[in-house]
């Protein structure tokens, strides 16, 4: 980075110091991750300079013949991780790539319905304060107060009741498997448009460790970081039916001309998810998950809905007379990084909830397996049973950076090699 550091001292220093707290410190956010060396390259390639507006072979700028090659490798690639009949990988971001499936499929103050954000839905389910809850008529369901999870059947009743014209199944904080094929019974029988938001489990899916909505659903959204593991972004795969409706959503509905860089990098993480060294890491996400669930609990955690189908967990910090908020400070204290997130029926803000929000993905990247897990519960206990105590949390402190440096942000190769 050497004209960086020339021409931009202070942005220079302020990477610098992120790598060094992403090397020395444990992400268990669960929707960040760790991109190849290949992905970051392709990023930031030469394709940043490039305007595309339009699509393969029929674009609005002249120049287009790498670009089209580029595209047109990502939307296959797409197609076979995820055998799609249609896909759109322009999308910048989530939530304006499921703005434009709103766009293309309904019309202002249409009935939707989807997960409520409070037991573990997205804000682009029909939230109040985002474009689908100000735009669109919501009905929410939720989680059962004592199982923790989705009733098919409850679903089944508001939605005979209330006739949505979309179902919405995904989620942002759900630890369970959705199931794809009983919400699809429930659309076709009120006669409702299937969509499902696989933002967070999109590289579970891709190797083949949960089952895929792609060829259930009319339309599926899903960012292409998280669990998939490439560059920030989004895209959308829908029915041949919904192709063109949905294309015309994308551009010129909501955007301009793509970040044909980005869509550089996508398709360089589809090829890595396409290896069958991903399901081997996908595998491993889900087991690291199921083990520091199990080892939480074994320190007298609660663990909403008692576990994970999936790569994140949510821990209901009540019993340990602790805040989300509480926690997160005093963990990131520790060098290990958390979100403060709402439980279902929680009686507190959501700037100060009574849990937090755990994921696998990256450290699962670094090559982390079963036995790290018991290792990092011990020590998000003893964070949380000294958080007052500056002393004990700089001991800690130490003993995560020793331990994460024996762990590397991984290069391209042993990246897609699960750190071995």
């Amino acid at each position: 980075m050497s004209y960086l550091k020339k021409q931009d001292q202070e942005i220079f220093d302020a990477i610098q110091n992120e790598t060094k707290r992403q090397q020395e410190g444990m992400e268990l956010i669960a929707s960040e991750n760790y991109a190849s060396a290949a992905v970051m390259e392709a990023m930031g390639s030469v394709f940043t300079n490039k305007y595309s507006e339009g699509y393969p072979r029929k674009r609005y700028y002249g120049g287009q013949e790498f670009v089209d090659t580029v595209e047109e490798l990502a939307i296959d690639r797409a197609k076979q991780l995820f055998a799609a009949e249609h896909v759109n990988v322009q999308c910048y971001s989530g939530s304006p790539a499921n703005l434009a499936v709103y766009l293309a499929l309904l019309q202002p103050g249409d009935k939707v319905m989807g997960l409520s954000l409070a037991h573990g839905g997205h804000l682009t389910h029909g939230h109040p304060l985002s474009f689908s809850g100000k735009l669109y008529n919501v009905v929410a369901y939720e989680v059962e107060k004592d199982t923790e999870r989705i009733d098919m059947d409850k679903v089944r009743e508001i939605a005979l009741r209330e006739k949505p014209k979309m179902l919405i199944a995904g989620f942002s904080a759900y630890s369970r498997d959705m199931d794809w094929r009983g919400f699809k019974e429930i659309a076709d029988e009120v006669g409702a448009i299937t969509f499902a938001d696989i933002a967070h489990i999109a590289g579970l899916i891709a190797g083949k460790q949960l089952e895929n909505p792609v060829p259930i659903f009319d339309v599926v959204s899903t960012t292409t970081h998280k669990t998939l593991r490439g560059p920030r972004g989004a895209m959308l795969m829908c029915k041949q039916e919904f192709a063109q409706a949905i294309d015309k959503a994308v551009f010129p509905g909501v955007q301009g001309g793509p970040h044909d860089h980005i869509t550089a990098a996508k398709a360089v993480a589809f090829r890595e998810a396409l290896q069958p060294e991903f399901a081997a890491y996908a595998k491993q996400v889900i087991a690291n998950a199921q083990a520091l669930a199990a080892s939480l609990a074994k320190n007298a955690f609660r663990i909403i809905s008692g576990g994970t189908d999936n790569h994140l967990m949510l821990i209901d910090l009540t019993s340990k007379g602790l805040t989300g908020k509480e926690a997160e400070t005093a963990l990131e204290t520790c060098g290990i990084t958390v979100n403060k997130n709402m439980i279902p029926f929680d009686e507190r803000k959501p700037l100060d909830p009574s849990g937090i929000r755990l994921g696998t993905p990256a450290i699962t990247t670094r090559g982390m397996k079963e036995k790290e897990m018991e290792l990092i519960a011990g020590w998000i206990n003893r964070a949380l049973e000294n958080h007052t105590h500056e002393a004990a949390l700089a001991h800690i402190r130490a003993e995560v950076k020793e331990f994460c440096l024996r762990f590397p942000i991984p290069t391209p190769k042993n990246n897609i090699e699960n750190g071995e």
